[in-house]
């Protein structure tokens, strides 16, 4: 899969985000932190993994999916990204 340096600093960026949150939240468990505290912190968590999820997917949007499109296997690509969104439901 083809990523642009600045797209993968991106994705790199926002991973070390949430494991530098998560680290925080494994830390603060193992003090007995204030349970809030810690539900925020999880919060946190998982808005950094979001982002990268959307600049993930920005970037195979534009990249292999054109690909697949251009090659005529849209409804397959279409059908890949639609599994994606609906494990993400369950």
């Amino acid at each position: 899969m083809y990523r642009p340096k600045d797209t993968q600093e991106r994705i790199l960026h926002r991973l070390k985000i949430a494991k530098g949150h998560l680290q925080k939240i494994i830390q603060m468990v193992e003090s007995g932190q204030y349970c809030i505290d810690v539900i925020h912190q999880s919060q946190a968590v998982q808005r950094a993994l979001q982002e990268a999820d959307g600049v993930i997917l920005e970037n195979h949007l534009k990249t292999c999916v054109v690909d697949q499109i251009k090659a005529g296997e849209a409804d397959a690509s279409i059908k890949e990204i639609m599994n994606v969104f609906q494990k993400s439901k369950t």
